[in-house]
């Protein structure tokens, strides 16, 4: 089947997107308004973008009304700082929950149930239990001619990385359990290998479905739900 983009409205674009690009890793973002309440969001439309100095990038896009810009954008439009959380198995309900929309004067760390540590180099907390924490200051900011949705790019200029995790220089990803989106799901990550693999393995694994870690059947969906949103936005 071929499905030319065209003839797409936005909602079943972002469908067919976020089922295409997978797994895809989660910006735990937080972000504090200029007022000091403390706001964090879930991006997966999310990558870095250079290594010297570092970057990363983040596509934000409206609330589910397709017409109010997010929290997390004012705040990083507002002061110029965010930081990037590392999502993990530990925290996934309380990542979740933090796609609600809050009204703007809710702190969602006190919502969401996750303690702030105050960042090195920005004002913008980080999340007491990421494993590690990109503080980032914006470098630049690119508009859609919507005015609603809109690409961040952030210099990362300093890097939290939990004591026991920093091996020579690098992170041992193996100890993190991290998450990731596979369409409006997530997934955690938890093997890795380096090609070739045996074909046995090959074929074993080709041949089976994911393994659902949360009861439902082999083909749900939460794309399919009355609760979904194309905001990425989640219900209370």
């Amino acid at each position: 089947m071929n499905i030319e983009s065209a003839g797409l409205d936005a909602k079943s674009a972002y469908k067919l997107l976020i089922g295409s690009i997978i797994p895809r890793p989660i910006a735990w973002i937080s972000t504090e308004s200029t007022s000091g309440v403390g706001n964090l969001a879930p991006v997966s439309f999310f990558t870095c973008v250079g290594r010297k100095p570092p970057k990363v990038s983040l596509s934000i896009q409206p609330k589910s009304d397709g017409a109010t810009l997010k929290d997390s954008f004012v705040n990083i439009r507002d002061t110029g700082e965010f930081v990037t959380n590392m999502a993990t198995l530990p925290q996934a309900f309380a990542l979740h929950r933090s796609a609600v929309e809050y009204e703007p004067d809710v702190d969602e760390f006190d919502a969401v149930g996750v303690e702030k540590v105050a960042s090195s180099l920005v004002k913008p907390p980080r999340i007491k239990d990421a494993p590690v924490a990109l503080e980032c200051k914006v470098d630049q900011t690119f508009s859609a001619p919507d005015g609603l949705h809109h690409i961040v790019w952030g210099e990362v200029v300093s890097f939290y990385v939990r004591d026991d995790l920093y091996i020579n220089g690098r992170i041992d990803f193996g100890a993190i359990a991290p998450i990731a989106r596979l369409a409006a799901e997530y997934t955690v990550v938890d093997n890795a290998f380096v090609p070739p693999l045996d074909d046995a393995v090959l074929t074993e694994r080709a041949s089976r479905r994911m393994r659902r870690l949360d009861g439902q059947g082999e083909e749900y969906s939460t794309v399919d739900s009355s609760g979904w949103s194309a905001s990425g936005s989640v219900q209370g």
